[in-house]
């Protein structure tokens, strides 16, 4: 089977679960034999050799798009200028620093790019559809990361004329977060450019509900966990001696870094936890640099820098070594999440997780028997959660040979991947 996968990069500035999952799809699906082109979308993104090969060109360059929005100039430009805008050390640089733009305009540039050949970046679309146009053999299905690229399915239905389906993950906080009236101008487009896919596939069950209720009129929504190559993750071969949380996500206030630190604090104040430790790594983006810095003056001030470590690298090789010297794996969100895809890799691992009652993780949990969940925001209840835990080793041990099973029975890429196939193929008959 041919088939395109759309990726929006996120400049590789932070631990970006939709990047990773369609990274690990598009490298299954080509594993079992299937023709797959991945085409990266705004910003780069970091890729092993085997993706590289088989990866297109950058599209809708993240400098373009925000010129294209801003200037009408720039919407009438040769391509051997914007050729100069997308070159990847400029848009790599710009990508440290996405807050670059206010709130207002960052909802403006979303409703024109869900208006899509109706809106201002329409040079950007008519160049992607003639290069997939172009294709030969042509492509027999597109899949798109997220609901976000909506506006380009319209376009991609009268021209190529095949299958478009489309992966749902966390877009709706996105769509939130955006003032008014570029919130409700962004989900009416949502709505109605979504008609135009043949098929909708939910990471979970969770995000499924939540977003039928979002769309006026659900197309068909298939849930299917996108999994994880779980033969990539091994578990230590023992326990750390000294009772050790780890963070494995974006550090920002919107996944509770606070949060964990303050339950750190609370737990040392137990004479039989005082050694414990914390590592925390994910990367970050521009617009985090201020909680960050209030982050490392909080952990001074608690006198905590000997007890937690920031862990700069987070690619694979660094995650796969820095999940084996963990006891739990602790993320306390502030917001439900779609996926959680961090606790699936902390799980094949061997590190149970514990994390808010939101979002999906009640689903992980449930399917694992891997998870233990608190009350959210709220660190003492973070702490209460976590210390009968740490205190008696064997019941983390117990949890880490469940998780491990039930990652490899549920959750695998190549489940994954046959069932999604399968839905494929009904598409095309």
């Amino acid at each position: 089977m041919r088939i395109i996968q759309l990726t929006p990069g996120s400049g590789d500035n932070f631990y970006c679960e939709n990047c990773l999952r369609d990274l690990t799809l598009v490298k299954a699906l080509m594993q079992a034999g299937h023709e797959v082109t991945m085409v990266p979308m705004y910003l780069p993104i970091k890729m092993d050799a085997a993706v590289s090969e088989v990866s297109s060109p950058l599209f809708m360059g993240g400098i373009n798009v925000y010129l294209q929005q801003k200037f009408s100039l720039f919407r009438k430009t040769p391509r051997w200028l914007d050729q100069w805008f997308d070159q990847p050390k400029l848009l790599n640089r710009i990508g440290k620093f996405s807050d670059m733009t206010s709130a207002k305009e960052l909802g403006k540039t979303t409703v024109s790019m869900l208006q899509g050949e109706h809106g201002k970046q329409q040079k950007e679309i008519e160049r992607l559809v003639n290069w997939l146009a172009c294709l030969e053999p042509k492509p027999e299905v597109i899949i798109f990361s997220n609901i976000l690229l909506a506006g380009l399915a319209p376009a991609f239905k009268e021209k190529l004329n095949v299958p478009i389906v489309c992966l749902l993950q966390d877009e709706e906080d996105f769509l939130d977060a955006l003032p008014e009236p570029f919130r409700e101008q962004s989900w009416q487009l949502v709505r109605e450019q979504a008609k135009a896919f043949d098929l909708v596939i939910s990471v979970s069950d969770y995000y499924r509900d939540k977003m039928l209720k979002r769309l006026d009129t659900p197309p068909n929504i298939e849930v299917l966990p996108v999994g994880i190559d779980t033969e990539a993750f091994s578990p230590a071969t023992q326990m750390p001696d000294v009772p050790t949380l780890g963070y494995l996500s974006k550090m920002c206030h919107d996944h509770g870094l606070d949060i964990l630190i303050n339950a750190v604090h609370l737990l040392r104040r137990d004479k039989r936890l005082e050694h414990i430790r914390l590592r925390i790594t994910g990367g970050s983006s521009g617009a985090d640099a201020v909680f960050l810095k209030k982050m490392r003056q909080r952990i001074a001030s608690l006198r905590l820098s000997e007890s937690i470590e920031f862990v700069e690298h987070y690619n694979r090789p660094s995650r796969q070594e820095f999940l084996k010297t963990l006891s739990l794996m602790v993320v306390p969100s502030r917001k439900p999440l779609a996926y959680g895809l961090f606790a699936l890799e902390s799980l094949a691992a061997g590190v149970p997780f514990v994390a808010p009652q939101l979002g999906v993780f009640t689903e992980l949990a449930n399917k694992t028997q891997a998870g233990v969940l608190y009350e959210p925001n709220n660190p003492v209840k973070l702490a209460e959660t976590l210390r009968p835990l740490l205190l008696e080793p064997h019941i983390i041990q117990q949890m880490a040979q469940k998780g491990i099973a039930a990652v490899k029975e549920k959750y695998a890429i190549d489940n994954t991947v046959k069932r999604m196939t399968e839905l494929f193929g009904l598409l095309l008959s």
